[in-house]
């Protein structure tokens, strides 16, 4: 049987960076030719990156992208790269015809090239519906399969979602009898989604009865992060090379294909596979342990969006709590300390421990650090304005967002904004505030598991003989705004852990009132947590983009209406 040589390149690809996109393309492919591959498989719409959202409706960037496409297929060519087969996911259109408004329509494409040619092209059935795109602003041509043959065995395309629906490729494979189901993807991190991939394959191979190979978009962008994680399957089902986690890489394997009977409908490509047995089938990684996983996604996102839109620092207040330490930490491991600046900004009810744990945190890292004081500026607020109670209580988290922003204008920072989930939640934030900021790198992480990620954070630094940079009293002291005298966090809402639990049923599950009841809440709690969390809506539409790591992320993926009669328990 013949021997394929298979580069799945897991590339990091920005959008609308369509010249930075073709350079990494032609430097992987030429790493793959080097290592004797036969043909390089990038992730779904590698070319343009992704999601493109609405770049995907401006025929300049269709255009664009087909040019691009065009000029990679010259330049592998002159790279010395013709031979190669090289399958690239772009942004294509097609000619909806004359009954259409929208003429031409953007689809989901992969392309071969070869030779300098554009060999075969494969039109993605519908685009993907889960936040990334919204699916009734595009056309959804009907799918032509696309299969290639090279060297007497054939292989089938598909592209991400393709490989979920029930028949779709694996039927396609059965009818020209592939030896390999080729998946090009852009599959967003969340947690616990990897074993699902792995299943999902395993089983597509089984019903197929060829190997799977699935290769996968690796890097942040915006609010979601790609994970890589890209693997191979044999035709039995069992994973003979997988991937890392968010790194990007080249994962070489090398399969021995049965021969495919000749078939009309399947491309055929010049050039033979190697006669020779197969050698190792490639490095299989291990899945990241969860917290580890988990803190890689969130250092992952922060640093591409910073490196991305070409931010050269970024500022935060260090109030010595524990959600600004755990930024500052993921700030200090995404672009380095000497690109992060915190800012202590005592009040007049701020306690010395605050103080020196901000202090602390600047010490055990070697970020920047400066205090301003915000006591004479409230001071001033307070004499034209006589606020008292809440207002008074705002007015100083406004003052510390007022701050930071201004000297972010200053100097060029962007300002990380360093709320949870839990209090986005509920809305236990100030607008214009402790709010604002350019970025979020926690709002998608419950109180608890911030908690869970500082100590696992601390607990690896000292397994390596480093110093753990999040002040263990952070970790220690119950949480507090420290807006008033001897204020806690416990005043205002339940324990966190009871919190967490309420939440996760009602935001991730959407369970209602009754159903929360039933599992054991206080009505009386359930009630309560319900009405500021669906009054907090207009607070969640203002906040900052954040890394999304779960399946039910505030802003993409969970939006309801700000006016809103509707109340859980019909209350």
């Amino acid at each position: 049987m013949p021997t394929l040589r298979l580069a799945l390149a897991q590339a990091n690809a920005t959008v609308g960076d369509l010249e930075g996109n073709s350079r990494k393309i032609l430097e992987m492919a030429a790493q793959a030719g080097a290592n004797g591959a036969h043909l390089i498989a990038f992730p779904e719409m590698m070319l343009t990156g992704y999601p493109v959202e609405d770049l995907a409706l401006r025929p300049s960037y269709q255009h664009a992208s087909i040019s691009a496409l065009d000029r990679l297929s010259s330049d592998l060519v002159s790279a010395g790269l013709g031979d190669l087969v090289t399958i690239v996911g772009y942004l294509d259109c097609v000619d909806t015809g004359p009954s259409h408004a929208q003429v031409p329509s953007p689809v989901n494409a992969a392309a071969v090239l070869h030779q300098g040619r554009i060999v075969a092209r494969y039109i993605k059935h519908h685009l993907p519906n889960y936040g990334v795109f919204d699916e009734a602003r595009y056309f959804l041509p009907g799918t032509i399969p696309t299969h290639l043959r090279i060297g007497g065995t054939t292989i089938t395309l598909a592209i991400c979602e393709d490989l979920w629906r029930t028949g779709g490729p694996v039927e396609w494979a059965r009818e020209v009898s592939s030896s390999l189901l080729l998946v090009l993807n852009a599959s967003p991190y969340e947690r616990n989604k990897t074993d699902v991939r792995r299943t999902l394959c395993s089983e597509r191979a089984i019903e197929a009865g060829c190997a799977v190979a699935y290769v996968n978009l690796v890097g942040g962008q915006d609010e979601l992060v790609f994970d890589g994680d890209s693997m191979v399957v044999d035709a039995k089902g069992k994973v003979i090379a997988r991937g890392a986690q968010f790194v990007e890489e080249l994962l070489m394997v090398e399969l021995q294909l049965p021969d495919s009977p000749i078939h009309d409908d399947v491309t055929q490509l010049a050039g033979q596979l190697s006669s020779e047995e197969p050698g190792e089938t490639g490095e299989i990684r291990e899945r990241l342990p969860e917290f580890e996983e988990i803190y890689a996604a969130l250092v992952c996102g922060l640093a591409d969006y910073v490196n991305k839109n070409h931010f050269k620092s970024v500022i935060l207040g260090l109030s010595g709590g524990i959600d600004s330490a755990l930024v500052a930490a993921l700030a200090c491991d995404a672009i380095g300390a000497d690109r992060v600046y915190g800012v202590s900004m005592p009040s007049v009810y701020s306690s010395e421990h605050s103080k020196d744990d901000a202090a602390d945190m600047a010490e055990r890292t070697g970020l920047h650090l400066r205090t301003v004081p915000i006591a004479p500026m409230v001071d001033a607020f307070m004499d034209s304005l006589k606020l008292t109670g809440l207002a008074e209580e705002n007015l100083q988290a406004r003052v510390r967002g007022t701050t930071l922003m201004g000297i972010s204008n200053q100097e060029g920072h962007l300002v990380l904004t360093t709320g949870n989930k839990s209090e986005l939640s509920v809305g236990y934030s100030t607008l214009y505030g402790d709010s604002v900021g350019g970025f979020a790198p926690i709002k998608d992480v419950p109180k608890m598991l911030v908690w869970e990620l500082s100590r696992w954070r601390n607990a690896q630094a000292a397994e390596r003989g480093l110093t753990p940079p999040i002040p263990p009293s952070s970790i220690e002291k119950p949480p507090s705004a420290e807006l008033r005298p001897d204020q806690k966090d416990s005043d205002s809402l339940p324990d966190y852990p009871v919190l967490d639990a309420l939440l996760e049923g009602y935001v991730a599950s959407d369970h209602g009132s009754a159903q929360l009841i039933e599992a054991g809440f206080d009505p009386a709690m359930v009630d309560r947590i319900i009405r500021l969390t669906d009054g907090a809506e207009y607070k969640r539409r203002q906040s900052p983009p954040g890394t999304k790591i779960s399946l039910r992320a505030f802003g993409r993926d969970r939006r309801l209406p700000i006016t809103n009669a509707w109340r859980e328990g019909g209350s």
